[in-house]
C-alpha cells in the first residue's frame, strides 16, 4: 500500500485551507487543516504530521508564536505562507526555525517544490553531514573529507574561510540561511552581526565556483535574509 505523506495546513482562511488542500491532495498528499493556533497544535501533537505549512496571522494567537511552541518538542519542516513580506518577518520565521517562506499569493508549483525539498530534507536528516562523504549539485562537489570544491572536475582552490562557509551551506541545501546565523556558526556566538566580512567572503567564493557570478547557479541570494545553496 503506497504511503502517503501528511501535511497540516494552518490558516485562519477556509478558502485558503480549501485551495492548498485541493492542490496538496491532487498531489498525492493526505491534509488536515486547522484555523487557529491552539487547534493547529494540537492537531500537530495527535497527528504527527511530515509538513507543516503555517500562516502567521491567526486569531488566536500570532504564527511566530505557534512556531516557537511546535519547535519546543517538534523537528517537524515547517513552510511559513504569510502575505507579510517584510524582510523583518521572513528573518525572525527562519531565526525561530522555520524550514522556508512563501510570500503570498503563491504559484501551485511553487508550493509544490518547496513542500518536496523540505521532506526531502527531513528524510536525509540522519545522512552523511559535514565531515563525511560529499555533496553534489550541478558540476558542484563539496568533499568534506579532502576540503576541497570542485566545479566540473576541477578544484577552484577556496580558503579554509570560504571552504567553512560552502560547507556550511552544503550541509543546510536548499535552505535559506540568514546572515545572522552564518555569522555566528562560523565566527562564533559573540560574533558581530557584520554582514560585509560575509559578503566579502561570498564575492570571492562565487568568483571561483560560479561561471557567471553576478547570475549564480550555485550560490543564491534571499535579499535581505541570507544565502542557500542550490539543491537540484
Amino acid at each position: 500500500m503506497e504511503i502517503r505523506k501528511k501535511v497540516l495546513v494552518i490558516d485562519d482562511e477556509n478558502s485558503i485551507c480549501y485551495v492548498m488542500q485541493t492542490i496538496l491532495v491532487s498531489a498525492g498528499y493526505d491534509v488536515i487543516t486547522a484555523t487557529t493556533g491552539a487547534s493547529a497544535i494540537a492537531l500537530a501533537e495527535s497527528n504527527c504530521p511530515d509538513l507543516i505549512l503555517l500562516d502567521l496571522g491567526l486569531p488566536d494567537m500570532d504564527g511566530m508564536e505557534v512556531l516557537r511552541r511546535l519547535r519546543e518538542w517538534a523537528s517537524t519542516p515547517v513552510i511559513v505562507v504569510s502575505a507579510r513580506g517584510d524582510e523583518q518577518d521572513k528573518v525572525a520565521a527562519l531565526e525561530n526555525g522555520a524550514d522556508d517562506y512563501i510570500s503570498k499569493p503563491f504559484g501551485t508549483k511553487e508550493l509544490l517544490a518547496r513542500i518536496r525539498v523540505a521532506l526531502r530534507h527531513a528524510d536525509n536528516a540522519g545522512g552523511a553531514g559535514v565531515g563525511q562523504g560529499q555533496y553534489t549539485v550541478g558540476g558542484l562537489v563539496i568533499d568534506y573529507g579532502k576540503y576541497r570544491v570542485y566545479v566540473d572536475g576541477v578544484d577552484v582552490n577556496l580558503t579554509q574561510n570560504e571552504f567553512r562557509i560552502v560547507s556550511l551551506l552544503g550541509k543546510y541545501a536548499g535552505r535559506v540561511l540568514t546572515y545572522d546565523f552564518l555569522i555566528k556558526s562560523l565566527w562564533g556566538p559573540n560574533a558581530a552581526a557584520d554582514n560585509q566580512i560575509l559578503r566579502v567572503n561570498m564575492a570571492n567564493i562565487r568568483r571561483k565556483v560560479e561561471k557567471v557570478p553576478a547570475a549564480p547557479r550555485y550560490i543564491l541570494t534571499e535579499v535581505g535574509v541570507g544565502y542557500r545553496l542550490a539543491d537540484e
